[in-house]
């Protein structure tokens, strides 16, 4: 059950990165770039999670698949400080 959950959190981080760019990409509204990067990232981040607990449960990933979070995060909120002045 556990596994569909966090496949189903993957799956609609990735909706919500592809519909952010293709906003950006419509409109060229900045910070729509950084939230849909941000979110890539957190797709990203949830399909490690899958491949962590499921597909190699022998081995902790959980640094490699806290890196992309991080680095969604840290784009979203440069986006936030320095885009919006």
């Amino acid at each position: 059950m556990g596994t569909l959950v966090y496949a189903l959190c993957a799956l609609t981080s990735l909706a919500c990165a592809v519909l952010l760019l293709r906003g950006y990409t419509r409109t060229h509204a900045r910070l729509l770039l950084w939230s849909g990067l941000c979110f890539a990232g957190l797709a990203l981040n949830n399909i490690l999670l899958v491949v962590d607990k499921r597909l190699v449960p022998t081995m902790d990933l959980s640094l490699w698949r806290s890196v992309p979070a991080l680095v969604g995060v840290a784009l979203l909120l440069y986006g936030l400080v320095w885009e919006t002045r």
